[in-house]
């Protein structure tokens, strides 16, 4: 009687055990886990470069908070703009590699459950999605550079080099080309706080006075030191006769920073600067504008589509589920509005009510529902004569349960590919109305703004209108192709 072989155990491969805590059991996923790894090594880096302004700023985020608890009238002076970017900075630059860490073992773990207990397991509709998502290499590569995109908005106060408001020596500064180097001198003299502490001993005020201390220091954090920018300079006896332009100046030694200590050599008051994307006609700093740039225009996109494909849906849903004169008055009024020229109400509201950001995202939204409240009610049409659908409201269950619970998820596969591909297009509405001055105003850097800024000398000083234009070129090309892999995901004819 022959005997029965058990068959071999199977072996994990090399690969699956070199590079723990990444997720990579095959060979085809070392991509993924390479991104993780690259991702988290650089958050990291950007954590060392500016730990000190990272604690600072927690310190202040957490003095903040304490203010407010103790008084409620602080609550303006708190939660400012310039401060509160700062304390998004930090939380982001720690918070995502700690997710990227959690989402890579947790990957692994799940990977190596399946594999050690030989299941096949069953993957939900949105694992599935994904698992073809990631076949598609174009739409994968475009999410790692808007993730990019994003990252660097976040972190713009940390990772800029520069004040992108800060006008500084413009004689010697202005219309630098990509990659210039300037030398500047070091002033003794410190930028001084300019915003008054307050006065007493309570610890309303003690509070007050350490929360304008860091908030000075990560307002000069770039600069804490005056630089004076030159074109040239030499010694003579105990003065140093520099260069600005046209203009000879001439600066005692001991005004420097460190002068009195000075005993030849080369000094410690001479720093270089470079700026690696040129200055503008004011002499700032390009790269420094388009991170901050980015900000407004990824933000905006962001925020204007969330907004119109909540309206979008929640009027298709309405439209397509209540049908009757729900459906016939929203519908005339979603063809009025799709019939009337979207720029030139637009430019109408603007003209009227002013340029604000808030109203811009708010003009903005609520002339681009219309497309998906027509996409989402001709889901719910087809929807809503199902036996899933019918079979709810037999037993009894209520308008609002039926709609959320059953309608609007089985809607949001259209839903998203419109938002993904949508995103691309308000990026370049906003662009379009910053570069005829009706966006986002000067000082505050937009990528429209900062072309608009370079139009008149575009020949001679192509740099400043080039890289914001590439920045919108590469945001509305990977918004367009991550929209494309996520409807080739979402559609089952599509998928291999």
């Amino acid at each position: 009687m022959p005997v029965k072989k058990s068959p071999p155990k199977k072996q994990f491969p090399l690969h699956d055990l070199i590079v723990p805590g990444l997720g990579l059991l095959r060979l085809q996923k070392i991509g993924s886990g390479l991104f993780f790894l690259v991702s988290t090594i650089v958050f990291l880096a950007v954590f060392l470069w500016r730990h000190e302004l990272v604690f600072i700023s927690l310190h202040s985020l957490f003095t903040g908070l304490s203010l407010l608890a103790v008084s409620q009238e602080n609550f303006g002076q708190v939660f400012t703009f310039e401060i509160l970017e700062f304390w998004v900075a930090a939380l982001y630059v720690i918070l995502v590699p700690l997710f990227l860490v959690f989402f890579s073992n947790r990957t692994l773990k799940k990977a190596l459950a399946t594999k050690r207990d030989h299941i096949d397991a069953e993957l939900s509709l949105r694992e599935i999605g994904w698992q073809s998502f990631k076949k598609h290499t174009i739409a994968l590569q475009a999410s790692v550079i808007v993730f990019i995109l994003y990252s660097t908005a976040f972190l713009a106060p940390l990772v800029s080099p520069f004040n992108p408001f800060e006008q500084q020596d413009f004689l010697v500064t202005a219309y630098k080309p990509p990659l210039t180097t300037i030398d500047a001198l070091v002033l003794e003299e410190r930028k001084g706080v300019t915003i008054p502490l307050r006065e007493g001993n309570s610890l309303e005020e003690k509070l007050t006075n350490t929360l304008i201390g860091d908030f000075q220091v990560l307002k000069t954090r770039n600069e804490p030191q005056k630089l004076r920018f030159v074109d040239s300079y030499r010694f003579e006896g105990e003065n140093i006769i520099y260069q600005q332009g046209p203009r000879e100046k001439s600066i005692p030694i001991e005004a420097l920073a460190g002068g009195k200590e000075y005993s030849g050599g080369k000094p410690d008051f001479i720093v270089t600067r470079s700026f690696f994307l040129g200055t503008d006609q004011y002499g700032r700093d390009i790269l420094s504008r388009v991170i901050y740039g980015s900000r407004i225009s990824l933000s905006i996109g962001f925020l204007v589509v969330l907004i119109s494909v909540t309206l979008g849906t929640i009027v298709g849903v309405s439209s397509g589920y209540f049908g009757g004169i729900v459906d016939n008055t929203l519908m005339r009024i979603v063809d009025i509005l799709i019939a009337f020229p979207a720029l030139f109400l637009i430019l109408i509201i603007i003209a009227t009510f002013g340029n604000s950001i808030f109203l811009i995202v708010i003009t903005l939204s609520f002339t681009g529902w219309m497309g998906v409240a027509r996409i989402v009610r001709s889901q719910v049409l087809s929807l809503k004569e199902q036996e899933f659908i019918l079979a709810a409201k037999s037993l009894g269950l209520s308008n609002l349960r039926i709609i959320f619970r059953h309608l609007v998820p089985n809607t949001l596969t259209p839903v998203i590919v419109a938002a993904t591909l949508r995103i691309g297009s308000i990026i370049l509405t906003e662009a379009g109305l910053s570069f005829l001055g009706l966006g986002v105003q000067p000082p505050t850097p937009s990528w429209g703004n900062i072309i608009n800024e370079g139009r008149d000398s575009l020949l001679n000083h192509w740099w400043i209108s080039t890289f914001p234009g590439i920045a919108i070129l590469t945001t509305v090309v990977c918004f367009n192709l991550i929209g494309d892999g996520v409807r080739d995901a979402l559609d089952p004819r599509m998928r291999g």
